[in-house]
């Protein structure tokens, strides 16, 4: 398995008769490249982070509401005399 990076993608092969020029278009291209990921990562990043905080605060809200669910029936069953109210 081999490894590249930058300075391996700018080496010219034998016989390659590339120029300094073409050397700097290719790592100007690679850096480019690099900046547009990390921007798409970093948009990504954010829109999960934002996800993850709407699904947490759903969560919340639903046991809140089953909390309220839960004083209300008890509240009822009371009321029907089912139960004893606690105090």
């Amino acid at each position: 398995m081999c490894d590249y990076n930058a300075k391996d993608m700018n080496e010219p092969e034998d016989g390659d008769n590339r120029g300094d020029s073409t050397d700097n278009i290719d790592k100007r291209a690679f850096d480019e490249m690099n900046n547009q990921i990390q921007i798409v990562l970093q948009d990504m990043k954010d829109k999960f982070q934002t996800m993850s905080d709407q699904i947490l605060l759903r969560i919340d809200d639903m046991g809140t509401r089953i909390d309220d669910l839960e004083k209300n029936i008890s509240d009822l069953m009371v009321h029907a005399g089912l139960e004893t109210p606690d105090k």
